[in-house]
């Protein structure tokens, strides 16, 4: 075999690992084996002279431009209507049925990314362009040729122009700025930010990649459906996505809508909504196209999960380890359908790499849906002020502790916010579940019977809540009966409730199946302790700090001496059937969840909330979504509720 040959098949070679790596995420080989084969190809163009224009050796970037030079586009490019609801939609949908004699409808994600146009001549990546107005983007060739999930050669040979979106994926975004000296905003200003750069070199860094969603032009070929367009594109390896959907009406297109709202935060790309189009291509020239918008394709955007908004002030927090949180107090915003006015800033250290200021428009995401938190600056102003910090507790005035980024306040006993904060936390359901006992009543306590201890709580009298305002004898007496009752307690919830640092709900009930009683944990070693599942040197020191302290030791026995009687884990020999198995739970069972985790955590399994590699079983409800789909495309072993049953007869 001549070099040229030889060099021909690594380069088909190295195309097909990075297909396999970068688009299906299913690697076939190590990256050592990877490496040897690229290498020998990067020697073999150094020996010969030669560099093949559609080498994998030129995706590390070349020279630095000078500038962007402008291009016009072949086919104009089009935005996308919205549709303000599902009424909307359904009023679509009904109306492209009519027009087209009848159809189904292609459903795709949104991708919220730069869009890209990418031109191939016979079978050769040839050009990239921004969208720019539409008819003239910007010519970025040297950028995007370094994205290894756009493919340099194709099996497709005539002319072909497609158009996809240009991203940073949630994973690389985290990797990047792990190391980043200049921290990035957020994923799709990273993306755009490394396409723009003048260095290629830079671009490659940000590790980005190509979703590719439709195709403008392709010569000598005629597609009938949406989804022989989408089967092209994937044949000929480009990326696009991993959701496809052809629906048959509204009601589907909605169903499938709703599905995806729900999991939309825990995907690896940003979406900000879903693409419909009608299947059918022929009738697509008929129903034509306004002066912005085909008409045969509309967007549903989801609620903003990212927005930006001013940050007017920020205010110190006390929490019950005596942690002192800064809290931004944000000009109120509607944000994936609530209102905030208030977003967690974490700690010193991420107030200065966000390069936050007071009066100047920040970014602000969602986090999980749940909690609002600022990303970083999006704008400073003349009159924005820097933050400062306190130098004392805004509850008690003592002078503050800095540790690291973090600041506390050490006044533990008499520091109003730290106990009633405290006290809220062991009166909690997931603690030792006081039903009543709301951080306001809990505040009257503080205030009327300088209550400070969790002990204290059980030396209420009918007659001192009787003084309180709007206490009458009903009340007085559920509150006496709940602390009455709450005194027979799970070893876990016990853990969970006297509030030692970061140990969660999660962690108090592996201690509990760990150290099976309470002494066993009081008497634990950091070693001893570092030997529970998912518990790390931090923690683990946590804990065994927390029982060195004779106050905290003190505490305890005044619980106990008030009556509190611990379920302790039993120490009968136990079926471990599942033991080092992980399950995933989807879609709606008949027990509840909760339920459901119990019995696999009772025979020795553990339960994720995501599908991975290490996934052993997916147990799959109805109407089970991305989770089961992942599931099926790792090869993992998908079961039913009967399954289960049978499992664990």
């Amino acid at each position: 075999m001549d070099k040229m040959e030889l060099m021909k098949n690594l380069i088909k070679e190295i195309e097909k690992h990075n297909y396999n790596y970068y688009v299906l995420d299913k690697p076939v080989i190590s990256d050592k084996e990877y490496d040897k084969i690229y290498y020998q190809l990067v020697d073999l163009e150094k020996e010969t002279g030669i560099v093949l224009p559609y080498s994998p050796t030129l995706r590390v970037g070349g020279d630095v431009l000078d500038g962007f030079e402008k291009k016009q586009h072949v086919v104009n490019l089009y935005s996308l209507n919205k549709v303000r609801d599902f009424e909307d939609l359904i009023e679509w949908a009904h109306e492209m049925q009519k027009e087209a004699n009848g159809t189904d409808f292609a459903l795709e994600y949104k991708f919220d990314g730069l869009q890209i146009v990418l031109e191939y001549e016979e079978g050769v990546f040839k050009s990239a362009t921004t969208r720019g107005n539409g008819s003239i983007g910007e010519d970025v060739t040297a950028q995007i040729k370094t994205i290894k999930s756009v493919p340099l050669k194709i099996k497709f040979e005539g002319r072909l122009i497609v158009q996809g979106e240009c991203m940073m994926t949630n994973k690389n975004f985290a990797l990047y700025n792990k190391t980043a000296t200049e921290k990035l905003k957020n994923p799709r200003n990273a993306a755009a930010g490394a396409v723009r750069n003048l260095d290629p070199k830079e671009t490659a860094k940000r590790n980005l990649d190509y979703f590719c969603y439709s195709i403008l032009l392709c010569e000598g070929e005629n597609f009938s459906t949406q989804m022989q367009m989408h089967q092209f594109l994937v044949e000929n390896g480009f990326q696009t996505g991993d959701y496809f959907k052809i629906c048959k009406d509204a009601e589907e297109i909605i169903s499938y809508i709703k599905e995806v709202d729900k999991v939309k935060s825990k995907l690896d790309v940003m979406i900000d909504g879903m693409v419909i189009k009608i299947n059918k291509v022929a009738p697509r020239e008929e129903i034509g196209y306004t002066a912005k918008f085909p008409k045969w394709a509309v967007a549903f955007k989801f609620e903003a999960t990212e927005v930006t908004t001013m940050l007017n002030d920020v205010v110190w927090q006390v929490g019950r380890t005596g942690r002192v949180t800064p809290i931004a107090l944000l000009e109120p915003v509607e944000l994936a359908g609530a209102t905030v006015s208030r977003a967690t800033l974490n700690n010193i250290e991420d107030i200065e790499r966000k390069n936050l200021y007071k009066k100047a428009s920040v970014f602000v995401r969602r986090s999980n849906e749940v909690i609002p938190e600022v990303m970083g600056l999006a704008e400073k102003f003349e009159d924005s002020e820097k933050i400062k910090l306190p130098k004392v507790c805004p509850s008690c005035k003592s002078t503050l502790l800095q540790k690291g980024p973090l600041l506390f306040c050490s006044n533990h006993f008499d520091c109003p916010d730290q106990v009633i904060d405290r006290l809220s936390h062991f009166a909690s359901r997931d603690a030792m579940n006081i039903e009543g006992l709301s951080e306001k009543t809990i505040e009257a306590f503080y205030k009327n019977f300088n209550t400070r201890e969790m002990s204290d709580l059980y030396q209420i009298t009918k007659e001192q809540l009787l003084s309180l305002e709007k206490f009458k004898d009903k009340k007085a007496e559920n509150i006496l009966s709940s602390l009455e009752k709450s005194k027979n307690v799970d070893l876990a919830k016990f853990i969970f409730a006297i509030g030692i640092e970061e140990v969660g709900k999660k962690t108090a009930k592996d201690l509990a199946k760990y150290f099976k009683t309470f002494i066993n944990l009081k008497n634990a070693t950091i070693n001893d302790l570092i030997n529970v599942a998912d518990i790390g040197e931090v923690i683990a020191k946590n804990i065994f700090e927390y029982f060195q302290d004779e106050n905290n030791l003190k505490e305890i026995q005044d619980l106990f001496k008030q009556g509190i009687k611990l379920k302790e884990v039993q120490n009968n020999s136990k079926d471990n059937r599942f033991l080092g198995q992980t399950f995933v739970l989807t879609g709606a069972l008949s027990k509840p969840r909760k339920e459901v985790e119990e019995i696999i955590e009772s025979f020795g399994g553990k339960c994720s909330s995501s599908v991975s590699k290490n996934t052993d079983y997916v147990l799959a409800g109805e109407d089970a979504g991305s989770k089961l789909e992942k599931a099926k495309s790792l090869n993992i072993k998908v079961i039913n509720e009967n399954d289960f049953n049978l499992m664990i007869k």
